[in-house]
């Protein structure tokens, strides 16, 4: 039995409200809300964290690490390695990029589905638009993982029982390298390409399942072009009430991301036995169909969709417009920070990417971050690695910086006292700066510090505990 053996998903902290776009750009908007990865964020970071959750729930490791986004922080250079670095993931693990395209995520997935080994798929997207636009509206940000693998390396919670395909050559949104907008041809257009092989591929994977459409339980349809969706949602044959919510009123289309984040959002609520189809349109159309197994009752995500999508902050839309580069503030009068060293962060990599700290053997005593020498007793090199990347901790004190350089000002400093030992200065992220207080929970999330001369600056900052996060 091949199949999902966990997933995970992540939303950004931050929501835009569609109705104060107009009153700022004149023209778009709308109704509901969208999320929006922060300033240090980027599909790399978003990548993390989803993976992150995917494995928390289960003791299985990958194999692979297949990352698909058609934004990513890199090109040249691979962004999966970054990924695997922050999972502390074996060397011999592979890790890769697929990307181009929104269909690469699914391609990934299907790759994994039939494989052999324990494989990890995680998509992340950031959407945006010419302000004003559709798409700045509709999009949203996202990153969903999906570890995929055989019932000997753990428990299959959602077999796979049947695939179909169809790929198409024609023109309907396209954007060329360096631009950040997408264009899209007339919408009649993509519907009349788009639905006749979305049927088709849905038919094909439901024969090879050896079941009819009435044997849905739950209908995910995924793509960039709603129109076509919502047309093929109908004239599929499953009843509509088993059509799983797009969450655009809520999280907007995540592109490349949103395949993964809606199967999880099924699986979330799916109880043993239920037929599952993901169907995907991008370039033509794949869908894939999963039974979920016993296996299922007993799985526990580290959030759900429906509790990210229901938490968040709101964010102004003067704020997303600098965050998005559209707008440009005036930063702190200070200088900018200087490209960081690709030496320095070879010899630290697990530091920087894993947040793994060293503890003394003798004593106990835990150093963020790692030392030779111990602060109690003076032993030198007498050290063990310890992972910190899941450990929670409490805020002692903090201060609030508005001189720095950030891209966000102002930035807030804590002093964090990690559970079981180790302090370290911390930057928070995803707070509020009035609203910080001496004994605040926090938890690590990987970031970005900054940008200098096109190199990213990543490492671990912490935020307040998302509830009801689940405690390491």
């Amino acid at each position: 039995m091949r199949g999902i053996i966990s997933y995970g998903t992540y939303l950004p902290h931050r929501r835009l409200d569609r109705s104060t776009i107009a009153a700022v750009a004149g023209t778009g908007g709308g109704k509901g809300t969208r999320t929006v990865a922060s300033y240090d964020e980027d599909t790399t970071t978003m990548a993390v964290e989803a993976a992150r959750r995917t494995l928390r729930p289960t003791p299985a490791r990958p194999d692979a690490l297949w990352f698909s986004t058609v934004a990513p922080a890199y090109v040249d250079k691979a962004n999966a390695t970054a990924v695997h670095a922050a999972l502390l993931l074996p060397t011999e693990a592979i890790a890769a990029d697929l990307g181009g395209s929104v269909r690469s995520g699914i391609a990934a997935l299907r790759l994994a589905l039939g494989g052999s080994g324990t494989q990890l798929v995680v998509s992340a997207d950031i959407r945006t638009g010419l302000p004003g636009s559709a798409d700045e509206a509709a999009g949203g940000d996202a990153a969903a993982a999906l570890l995929v693998g055989d019932d000997g390396d753990a428990p299959v919670i959602a077999e796979l029982v049947g695939a179909g395909s169809a790929t198409d050559e024609f023109l309907d949104r396209w954007r060329t390298p360096g631009d950040d907008r997408s264009k899209q041809w007339e919408e009649k257009f993509g519907e009349t390409r788009y639905v006749p092989v979305a049927l088709a591929a849905l038919a094909a994977a439901l024969a090879d399942a050896g079941i009819d459409a009435d044997r849905v339980d739950a209908l995910v349809v995924a793509g960039l072009h709603g129109r076509a969706c919502k047309a093929v949602a109908k004239r599929s044959g499953v009843d509509g009430a088993k059509v799983v919510d797009d969450l655009a009123a809520t999280v907007g289309n995540p592109g490349a991301a949103q395949p993964g984040l809606l199967l999880a959002s099924a699986l979330d609520t799916a109880a043993p036995g239920q037929v599952i189809v993901l169907l995907t349109l991008s370039d033509g159309a794949d869908a894939l169909v999963f039974r979920t197994t016993d296996a299922i009752a007993s799985f526990e995500p580290a959030l759900s969709v429906a509790e990210q999508a229901a938490a968040g902050a709101p964010l102004p839309y003067g704020k997303f417009l600098a965050w998005r580069g559209h707008l440009t503030p005036e930063p702190p009068r200070r200088p900018e920070p200087a490209r960081p060293s690709a030496s320095a962060a070879a010899r630290s990599e697990d530091w920087k990417y894993g947040f793994v700290g060293a503890k003394d053997r003798a004593t106990g005593a835990i150093h963020l971050p790692p030392s030779r020498v111990s602060m109690e007793g003076g032993a030198v090199d007498d050290m063990e690695p310890i992972p910190m990347a899941d450990v929670a901790g409490t805020i002692a004190t903090y201060t609030i910086d508005k001189l720095v350089y950030s891209p966000s000002p102002p930035v807030v400093f804590a002093i964090v006292d990690f559970d079981g030992g180790g302090r370290a200065p911390i930057e928070l992220t995803d707070v509020d700066p009035a609203a910080v207080r001496i004994g605040d929970r926090v938890e690590m999330t990987f970031r970005r510090l900054f940008t200098s001369d096109g190199i990213h600056n990543y490492f671990w900052k912490a935020r307040p505990v998302a509830a009801p996060a689940k405690e390491a």
